[in-house]
């Protein structure tokens, strides 16, 4: 049998406890199937008493020491941050010709392309796999399962924060900040939730998913971001009457002007099942030319869907499996140029606030001709001359920079008493060249 693969697990907060607990519970199980030891040689973090008794691991309190000084083959690190000493170790590991693993989708998004790049100069492996949807080997799927497919498009659920809070408000009609606060309360939101609410936890998560499909370097930068904190009660009732969930969706797809990455709040039609992800579940969907649409759907973080993540890499490398990280070679990455948003094309929901007066829908009908918007449906609730009224429309499909020059004009007149809110629509039509 070949000597024990020889790690060191730099973060022993929720998820590098999760890892050390696999790894000592399914050793016996994990060795038969590498045919190889998985051996913890050494741990560090600042905190010596977090969780579990580790005491038998030798400790360092610093990453950087124990990288220097410790017998290692495989560094996992579960740091954090995008920067900083996450970012420094990985490099510092890499150049020592040390496997890294790693569940920091941050770190990814912003370097992950000349990470990648200076562990094929090493001769080693940059591991990711938990750094999107947690349990869902999504990354495996696209770089191994799909590889004999065209990918014209990705897209998921890819934040269970964000998807917990818009379930609970649909079932509970409660305002954002009540379900956010029941959320933090629960532990499945953070003290400080920006990176989840805001979109921006998604958005690492979907350029990730962008290079593996489309073999294109990480570019957090193309993506545009938008979060849930303007969602209310209301935009969920209307959805569900026209027929629809609301959910927040990363989506990444091939167009004639580039590749588009957005993560923004979408009604999802109750026919598509991604709309039925309800909770803290993550989903990712993935349409292939050959296998056309496949969809992995599962725990997307917490501690042991991720460390079961984790050591799904170390496994690989137990073994000695050795891809191309991004699918690719970095020196066959394709520069694909950033489509941009505003010539997104497709359906939206709009809400109006209006003072409920003679011509009103009028003048909006107007505003959205001039600006070559075609309306699809319309619910009007109540009559009221004193208190504004709701009026929901949803358009046909349109381009984005014509949506909304004609909310430009629409905010300007004077029976409209909010801005505008305006939610994208998304069909999920098969794409041309998927089969059939």
């Amino acid at each position: 049998m070949p000597e024990s693969l020889r790690i060191g697990v730099a973060g022993i907060g929720t998820i590098g406890g999760g890892v050390l607990k696999l790894l000592h519970e399914n050793a016996e199980i994990l060795e038969e199937r590498c045919q190889r030891r998985l051996e913890v040689s050494a741990i560090c973090d600042i905190d010596r008493a977090r969780g579990a008794d580790w005491s038998h691991i030798p400790w360092f309190d610093d990453a950087e020491t124990m990288l220097r000084e410790a017998q290692l083959d495989v560094l996992v690190e579960l740091i954090g941050g995008s920067d900083g000493i996450a970012k420094t170790l990985s490099e510092s590991a890499l150049g020592a010709r040390k496997h890294v693993v790693t569940a920091n989708k941050a770190l990814i998004a912003h370097h992950g392309t000349a990470l990648t790049r200076a562990a094929e100069e090493a001769g080693v492996t940059l591991a990711f796999e938990a750094a999107v949807a947690g349990g869902i080997p999504i990354t495996k799927a696209l770089r191994e399962g799909l590889v004999g497919n065209r990918i014209g498009r990705v897209y998921g659920i890819l934040n269970g924060t964000c998807n917990y809070i818009l379930t609970a408000m649909r079932e509970t009609s409660r305002e954002f900040d009540e379900v956010l606060s029941e959320a933090q309360a629960l532990g499945f939101a953070e003290a400080d939730p920006s990176f989840d609410v805001d979109g921006v936890d998604a958005a690492h998560k979907l350029c990730i998913l962008a290079s593996l499909a489309f073999g294109c370097e990480i570019d957090f930068d193309a993506v545009h971001i938008e979060g849930i904190r303007h969602i209310s009660p209301l935009d969920i009732r209307f959805a569900t009457e026209l027929g629809y969930r609301i959910k927040l969706l990363g989506i990444a797809r091939l167009t004639d002007h580039g590749v588009e990455r957005r993560v923004h709040p979408c009604l999802v039609p109750l026919v598509n099942p991604i709309a039925h992800v309800e909770g803290v579940f993550n989903a990712v969907v993935a349409d292939g030319d050959y296998v056309d649409t496949t969809m992995y759907e599962g725990r997307g973080a917490g501690e042991r869907p991720t460390a079961s993540a984790v050591v799904a890499d170390l496994v690989d490398i137990a073994r000695g499996r050795v891809v191309p990280p991004l699918g690719v070679p970095t020196k066959s990455l394709k520069p694909i140029p950033k489509a941009p948003m505003e010539r997104h094309r497709g359906p939206y929901y709009i809400r109006l606030m209006v003072r409920d007066r003679p011509g009103v829908f009028a003048e909006i009908a107007a505003a959205l001709g001039e600006a070559q918007v075609s309306m699809e449906a319309v619910i009007q609730r109540g009559r009221s001359p004193e208190e504004p009224v709701p009026l929901v429309m949803t358009t046909h499909e349109t381009e984005e920079a014509s949506m909304l020059a004609a909310l430009e004009r629409i905010q300007g007149l004077d029976t409209v008493v909010e801005p505008p809110r305006m939610i994208r629509v998304q069909t999920f039509k098969a794409p041309p060249d998927a089969a059939v």
